[in-house]
């Protein structure tokens, strides 16, 4: 019923507020990167929902982003290293932290009250990491480990499948034609590179027909800082739902992994206001759903909740 709500909302052409960062807020609420929270901070997970959720949000996001076997290793120098600081047996348990991520969501909805109204997107991101569109293996892997997430999620009981961060079309097409094998209506955000393509250079418009194409329900940009989101709208804005999200906050690699990220200067000074306005440029533009991207915070959400009423 929660996901019919936004369907309306979506044919009336109303506004839809996503929430924000999750991973990076689980890092300013203390918790360390190569922790997670799930396991070891259930509680800061639920409490970052159930404030999103009190900032007025009209959906909300699992914590299942980057939440494979696959890329966890992007966050260690190599396996070896993984096993020394990272959780134990980490690489086998994904399938059991996305469960727990996903009821982690559940029980903010309850604990609110919004389990019937506010549906929940279940996350997945690319297969490797979404700021490297060189490391996506090829179309047959990437339909491999897609189905095997939208599988993960559907039986966890998520209202739909939101795939964040595609970065290239080769993966957008596996994600499709792995989800469309699910009873669940489809979301996808592409990441934009500087000129307002997709990062690897494709495309951008292309990509959005694409995944319309190929049943997405809903087409959004994200994880680029403001200017890039700005100049990468006029290739998804076309009449049918669209999004964005921005990047804020400074964005820096582990020390062992100096070249293997970009580092986003000079975003560190966006504050909740600044933000909600250049979030109602993006509106007056055609953008229906908007929310926040890494750096964002339930401030951010709530002020963005302020201009949209």
């Amino acid at each position: 019923m929660s996901y019919r709500i936004i369907k309306e909302k979506l044919a009336a052409k109303e506004s839809i507020l996503l929430d924000g960062g999750i991973g990076t807020e689980v890092l300013r609420r203390g918790i360390r990167w190569r922790q997670h929270g799930i396991e070891d901070a259930p509680d800061v997970i639920r409490n970052i929902h159930v404030d999103y959720l009190e900032a007025g949000v009209d959906v909300l996001t699992t914590h299942t982003f980057n939440l494979t076997k696959r890329n966890f290793i992007n966050f260690f120098r190599d396996a070896e290293h993984m096993s020394l600081i990272g959780p134990v047996g980490l690489p086998t348990k994904a399938m059991e932290l996305c469960h727990a991520a996903v009821s982690l969501a559940k029980e903010a909805l309850a604990q609110t009250g919004k389990a019937e109204t506010i549906p929940l997107a279940g996350s997945i991101g690319p297969v490797m990491h979404l700021f490297r569109p060189d490391l996506s293996p090829s179309k047959d892997d990437c339909l491999t480990h897609h189905s095997e997430c939208v599988e993960i999620l559907s039986d966890c009981g998520v209202d739909f499948i939101f795939f964040e961060g595609m970065n290239n079309t080769r993966e957008t097409q596996a994600a499709l034609q792995a989800a469309a094998g699910f009873d669940l209506p489809v979301w996808m955000s592409f990441v934009p590179g500087m000129d307002g393509n997709l990062l690897n250079g494709e495309s951008l418009s292309d990509a959005a027909d694409l995944a319309r194409g190929n049943g997405a329900e809903a087409v959004l940009v994200s994880a680029g800082t403001i200017p890039m989101i700005t100049k990468s709208l006029p290739n998804i804005i076309n009449g049918s739902p669209c999004g964005a999200k921005a990047i804020i906050g400074r964005y820096s690699p582990p020390s062992w992994k100096p070249d293997f990220y970009p580092r986003f200067e000079d975003t560190d000074e966006v504050s909740p206001e600044k933000y909600a306005k250049e979030v109602n440029n993006w509106l007056d533009q055609g953008v229906q759903i908007v929310g926040g991207s890494s750096g964002t915070t339930p401030e951010h959400i709530r002020a963005v909740r302020g201009i949209i009423g």
